[in-house]
């Protein structure tokens, strides 16, 4: 039996038409978009094509891709033999275990991303999983979305890899703020210079508490140990992976970057893939949802800060990585950044170097602007979840208080509290000095007040600047104008 071949067609009514071939005649006809809302316990299908106002044969299964092939059996006495099929569903707990059992079935398939489809479930007042999944067949009749990318095997096995050692690492962190926690409790405070440095640890262990609290913190601390040994080896292996032909050279060529080492490197390589489908350093910024959101009406346009719509873990990596911008002179290169540079052509070595050295002039340019110096302490609003290094302080406001507030009142009595630090080599606000720190707040409705005013000032200053530029190149213009 001769295999059907299909060809897409351009119309002029913005329909997609096809036309299928079988054993040298052609016939056209008309593509039909499946939409799947999954979940883990069951599926929620449903048919539409392009000219459709809305979906019909609705469906709800038990959740197996068996009962997928049954459902498109079904639509084929409906649709016809040759009917084309589209199949979508959102990206979420499945991940791509749905998409390769479609696809070994010649089955087309495609991942949506959540945040590019047609209608977001956030703005919507009734959610169902009915209503879900013709908002995919739309989606999909209508081309209304981005593809999620879909990796290789190595590529996601190797995903999957890094993903469970940061979730050991996320471990690892939670029991040693359960250790502090405890000391804290029970009158312990380490006089060292830092914790969890070995002498740290020796100190932890040398300690005598009475009674169950010796078995408690002998408990802890040896979770703190298995978990310590697993990530040194899970660590170790990731550099093995690294070293695999297919991509060492990549690797290599990331690590040359400062912030970046191998484990962000090679976490980079299989999450985002290929980078060629990015047309632009902008694009891959919106993919990790590091690019700035706005809101706009008329012409009220207010910026907002990132969207976050991206990729959860690549972006935290890369925000983690961004910090070692902030210490060293520009054109500094350590002894460790040069032995990861080691080894690759003078090309990229030469290309990253210009890289570091304009990332960290960028940063030092917006910090100096004010004329204060970058170890200064300033204070932020932290809109995402990261760790903290020893030396930044971070509070989480109750309901009695609003965030932007806060902030500026740290803002405005930063001279006050720099007057108060201690003086060495240079001037340090420790936690003492913030602790023993009486912060006044007014009633809620106060300071909400206070930040709406803020705000409109803003918004005044944002304006007078814009006037001041479009005055500033309409000057340049005119003293082209006349004097070339």
């Amino acid at each position: 039996m001769d295999l059907p071949v299909y060809y897409e067609l351009e119309t002029n009514n913005g329909n997609r038409d096809y036309r299928i071939q079988i054993g040298g005649h052609y016939m056209n006809y008309n593509t039909v978009y499946v939409g799947m809302d999954v979940h883990k316990e069951s599926f929620t299908l449903c048919s539409c094509k392009y000219e459709d106002e809305k979906a019909s044969h609705y469906q709800r299964t038990p959740a197996s891709y068996k009962n997928v092939l049954r459902y498109l059996a079904f639509l084929r006495t409906i649709y016809g033999e040759y009917t084309r099929f589209v199949c979508g569903y959102e990206a979420g707990c499945l991940g791509y275990s749905l998409y390769h059992q479609l696809e070994n079935f010649n089955v087309e398939c495609v991942i949506l991303a959540p945040t590019t489809m047609l209608e977001q479930r956030s703005k919507r007042r009734i959610k169902t999983d009915k209503r879900d999944a013709e908002i995919i067949a739309r989606s999909l009749a209508q081309h209304n979305y981005s593809p999620v990318h879909i990796p290789t095997e190595t590529d996601n096995q190797t995903k999957e890899f890094i993903r469970m050692r940061d979730d050991h690492k996320a471990e690892l962190k939670k029991i040693k703020q359960q250790i502090l926690s405890f000391c804290l409790r029970q009158g312990y405070q380490y006089d060292g210079s830092g914790n969890w440095t070995a002498k740290h640890v020796k100190w932890l262990r040398s300690l005598k508490p009475a009674g169950l609290y010796k078995e408690i913190l002998d408990e802890y601390l040896l979770t703190y140990t298995i978990l310590t040994d697993k990530l040194n080896r899970l660590d170790q292996r990731i550099e093995e992976l690294a070293s695999k032909e297919e991509y060492k050279e990549s690797v290599s060529k990331l690590t040359c970057f400062l912030g970046i080492k191998t484990h962000t490197a090679l976490s980079v390589i299989v999450e985002v893939g290929d980078f060629q489908r990015f047309v632009s350093a902008r694009k891959f910024a919106g993919y990790l949802g590091l690019v700035p959101g706005q809101h706009s009406s008329g012409d009220d346009r207010n910026g907002l800060g990132i969207t976050k719509a991206g990729n959860t873990h690549v972006r935290r990596l890369l925000v983690e990585s961004a910090q070692s911008y902030t210490r060293g002179k520009i054109g500094y290169k350590s002894r460790v950044l040069r032995s990861r540079q080691a080894g690759n052509s003078p090309q990229v070595i030469n290309y990253a170097d210009r890289a570091n050295e304009r990332l960290r002039r960028r940063y030092y340019k917006m910090v100096l602007k004010d004329g204060k110096k970058y170890n200064i302490a300033k204070t932020a609003i932290l809109e995402f979840d990261a760790c903290f290094p020893d030396s930044v302080v971070g509070f989480i406001a109750n309901e009695k208080t609003n965030n932007i507030f806060i902030h500026y009142w740290f803002s405005f009595f930063q001279a006050i509290l720099e007057s108060q630090a201690p003086e060495s080599a240079q001037k340090n606000i420790n936690l003492k000095i913030l602790s023993e720190l009486k912060v006044i707040v007014p009633k809620k409705e106060k300071q909400d007040e206070f930040v709406e005013f803020i705000e409109q000032v803003y918004k005044s200053k944002v304006a007078v600047q814009k006037a001041l530029d479009e005055t500033q190149m309409l000057f340049d213009s005119l003293m082209q104008e006349y004097f070339n």
